[in-house]
């Protein structure tokens, strides 16, 4: 059952909140600095108590603090954060701010617009602080038609200038792979810091407009601002869907040059680099000097070995990641293994890391597990032990796992359940040419021609079409 979404508090909000008056308090009390060094909700809980027992609950300090507390800590609780506030006889833009913010970051981020177009209809005016709160959760609900209204607020407003809604702006465009607006934000900005060209350089390299990054990230040098670690990540993340080697390995240099120190960040952006781009050497050694890894970084060396053919190295360093005691696999970590294991037709030791994987890691197989599962099963010519596992696997196989059991069916000649996984196939995309054409050539060079003269008959009168890439597991996760 999904939880209701703590916003219900506000049903009715406007007969709750009192407006704000004229009082408020001018010192803060005992009680107020206690709130403040709240480490826990118990500790938050007996504070707000002994507000209530002394009567200081409407110091709009104290009130703020533990509204910070709650709705932002990590051992905080959001749904207290906002009853709190529901309770507050005189609520300022903090506290507005302050919940926005978190319900920006939560679970349904959707609810931070709710909140915002409640604080404008109680009367209460958004400031420099909230728009930045209010388009991260924008981003994160992918909402790029409510970023544009969030957008038109601030110009209403005259905050559209601001630096710090500026680079909100240029991330909800650049998320939403809007980049025509995002760069018009950027060369009208009156005050671009280190901030707003990093988001630029990193919107550019997550929309895979890699030359583009890196050209800004020249213009940046030249125009004498020193990178930071977040700009050198994300240029770097552009060298590696672009399959720019030299430019990556000139970012290199450069952070050689001027003594940038690597982190664990930044070397697993290194090394994945230079995984991606085939330099799976420099990226282990790499890999071995770094004197802290997370997860991030063992799997980017996996999935790099992986992809690269070099399956049994990538075997032993999952093997040795099992031994490590402050890392553990994930769900990307498994997706390389078993992306190795697949490519070099490893079946015993798939199975086991696959079962593996809920057992000892409390990890649940996802879609692309199970369709690495598929593809190394069929591969290995277990067909049947693949179709069972399509069939019983909590997800709905999609065309890209059925597509690699066709795959295996056709490397084995097996037309039965060929004609079984083609019609799951149809179900999900009627009009796909691909399918016809595998299962033809099965039925031709199994020698039954009625069966081939019917696919091209179905294929002509239909008027179907190739689906491209349909039979292809992606791997490439980092």
């Amino acid at each position: 059952m999904v939880a209701p979404s703590p916003l219900h508090l506000f049903k009715n909000a406007g007969a709750h909140v009192i407006p704000p008056a004229t009082k408020t308090w001018r010192r803060s009390s005992p009680l107020s600095l206690l709130a403040d060094r709240c480490a826990s909700m118990r500790q938050l809980k007996q504070v707000h108590a002994q507000m209530v027992v002394r009567g200081r609950i409407h110091d709009n300090y104290a009130s703020s603090r533990l509204i910070s507390f709650a709705a932002l800590s990590p051992s905080g609780d959001l749904r207290y954060a906002l009853t709190l506030f529901q309770q507050t006889r005189e609520p300022n833009s903090f506290m507005w701010n302050t919940l926005i913010r978190a319900l920006a970051e939560g679970p349904t981020p959707s609810d931070a617009v709710d909140l915002y177009v409640k604080m404008q209809a109680m009367g209460f005016a958004p400031g420099r602080h909230t728009f930045p709160f209010l388009l991260k959760g924008c981003i994160n609900c992918h909402s790029l038609s409510t970023g544009r209204q969030v957008h038109s607020q601030a110009q209403k407003r005259g905050l559209d200038a601001d630096v710090y809604v500026v680079n909100n702006l240029i991330r909800s465009y650049g998320s939403g792979g809007q980049m025509a607006e995002a760069r018009k934000l950027f060369d009208e900005a009156p005050d671009r810091n280190l901030i707003v060209w990093t988001t630029m350089v990193s919107a550019y390299a997550q929309n895979s407009r890699s030359d583009e990054a890196l050209l800004l990230f020249d213009e940046m040098v030249a125009a004498g601002l020193e990178p930071s670690g977040a700009t050198l990540s994300a240029v770097l993340s552009a060298c590696a869907r672009a399959g720019g080697l030299t430019a990556g390995e000139r970012v290199h240099a450069y952070m050689e040059e001027k003594g940038v120190a690597v982190g664990v960040v930044l070397g697993t952006a290194l090394l994945d680099m230079y995984a991606k781009n085939g330099a799976v050497s420099t990226a282990r050694d790499l890999f071995d000097r770094m004197p802290e890894r997370n997860i991030a970084t063992w799997n980017a060396m996996i999935c790099g070995l992986a992809r690269h053919g070099r399956a049994d190295e990538a075997l032993r360093l999952f093997r040795e990641l099992e031994e490590e005691v402050t890392v553990a696999p994930n769900d990307v970590t498994f997706v390389g293994v078993l992306s190795a294991c697949c490519h070099a037709g490893l079946l015993e030791a798939g199975r086991g890391i696959f079962l593996s994987m809920r057992r000892d890691y409390g990890v649940e197989p996802k879609l692309e597990h199970c369709g690495c599962m598929v593809d190394l099963l069929g591969r290995s010519g277990r067909l049947a032990e693949a179709e069972d596992l399509i069939s019983t696997m909590k997800w709905e196989a999609d065309v890209v796992v059925l597509g690699a059991l066709l795959a295996a069916c056709q490397r084995h000649g097996n037309v039965d359940v060929a004609e079984r996984v083609v019609r799951r196939i149809l179900d999900l995309e009627p009009h796909n040419h691909g399918v016809y054409v595998v299962l033809s050539n099965m039925y031709a060079e199994a020698g039954i021609w009625e069966q081939v003269e019917l696919m091209r008959k179905t294929m002509v009168e239909g008027g179907l079409r190739k689906v491209p890439a349909w039979s292809c597991v992606d791997d490439d996760k980092n």
